[in-house]
């Protein structure tokens, strides 16, 4: 197990007044008392970021106006910050990580990781050349029975992949909703990127599929589609998938889907049996071997991967889920930051947290999707 310590001080870009994520990113740091939030830049409107750093009890001098300041003040101080949080919009990613990178901050980021593939494998660069930790908070993969799935695969239980199904579905944007905060950002291309539900959440499905079977894609097929009039990117997709190796996948997400909450459901079927896993019942994995009755497998419960008991909190049928799922992420990038500055090794459970390496594909993902759809649903590489 990780070796806890005293918390880390943790920064933070955006996630101001009316941010849905920037909530979430605080109450997930602070769920393990491994983080400590202690500064940040909240807003665009210095003023605002100001005020609203006071009113989460920062002190007023770690309140920025904008985060370049910020970077370069908590860089001079004894008591700077070890990591932060960039939780903007899309656009926003790259310039900022690449401030904190080099004022020497290891970065915990939201997903996509860039707006374009060029910027993605620049910041891939630096971290590399920095040796920095840097973390990408595709936090779905911080679930325990996901990370029981994951097990579940390399073990070979499934035997040879034959068919993997991913969809991610959404009701929220099925309507114009011009003046929303959330909505506003992600609908402007100059901010979201070229992916509307594609960088929203189909990349958080994408990165499910791939976390959990470790298959690689060898080439997809796209089909995008705006269904609200007026809207300038994308609410539903629609893709399939090659994997290496030979297994097929589909992928679907959409934001346009009434009577859909947060419907991310992963399905994969090998030579030897099959696993079912839904993010709205996120305590249960359904393993079903070839010939045998299904399995109903719960976090907590007996039996489990070293994976899953490591990201379990509670007893089994004290519902953990989102936040949880979340927190996982932190205590993984707590761990890996903390051993980076002690000059150790990591507890190698905390390299299931998603890195820049993912990130990098995210956006490959994206742009060969968009790629794909622009050539009538061309079967299109991933970039390498």
């Amino acid at each position: 197990m990780s070796r806890q310590g005293a918390p880390l001080r943790l920064g933070m870009v955006g996630g101001g007044p009316g941010a849905f994520i920037g909530g979430v990113h605080r109450m997930a740091a602070r769920l393990d008392g491994r983080w400590n939030l202690v500064a940040g830049a909240f807003s665009s409107d210095p003023a605002v970021s100001q005020d609203f750093g006071r009113s989460l009890g920062l002190e007023p001098a770690r309140a920025y106006g904008d985060w370049r300041t910020m970077a370069r003040a908590e860089a001079e101080r004894p008591d700077g910050i070890e990591a932060v949080a960039v939780v903007t919009p899309n656009h926003l990613h790259a310039p900022i990580a690449t401030a904190f990178l080099g004022a020497g901050v290891p970065v915990i980021c939201d997903k996509p990781l860039t707006v374009d593939l060029a910027q993605a494998r620049a910041l891939a660069g630096l971290v590399d050349q920095t040796g920095l930790p840097f973390v990408l908070t595709h936090n779905y993969s911080g679930y325990p029975m996901v990370r029981e799935a994951r097990a579940l695969v390399q073990a070979g239980r499934l035997g040879r992949l034959r068919i993997v199904q991913v969809e991610y579905v959404q009701d929220w944007l099925a309507r114009d909703l011009t003046g929303n905060k959330q909505a506003d950002w992600r609908g402007d291309p100059s901010r979201a990127g070229p992916g509307g539900a594609l960088g929203d959440i189909a990349t958080h499905a994408y990165h499910l599929s791939r976390f959990v079977t470790g298959a690689r894609t060898a080439a997809l097929s796209a089909d995008l589609a705006t269904f609200v009039d007026g809207r300038r990117v994308d609410d539903n997709v629609h893709v399939q998938l090659r994997f290496e190796g030979g297994a097929r996948g589909q992928l679907w997400a959409s934001q346009v889907a009434p009577g859909a909450a947060n419907g991310l459901r992963l399905r994969i079927y090998g030579e030897d049996g099959g696993l079912e896993w839904s993010q709205e019942e996120p305590d249960l994995l359904r393993h079903a071997p070839l010939g045998e009755a299904p399995r109903l497998l719960r976090r907590g419960g007996p039996g489990l991967s070293l994976a899953a008991a490591a990201a379990t909190r509670l007893p089994a049928g004290h519902p953990e889920g989102y936040l949880e799922g979340f927190a996982q992420i932190y205590a993984d990038a707590a761990e890996l930051i903390g051993a980076h500055r002690q000059g150790r090794s990591p507890d190698p459970l905390a390299r299931l947290a998603p890195g820049v390496g993912d990130g990098v594909e995210g956006v490959a993902f994206i742009e060969a999707v968009v790629a794909s759809h622009a050539a009538d649903g061309v079967w299109t590489p991933l970039a390498a």
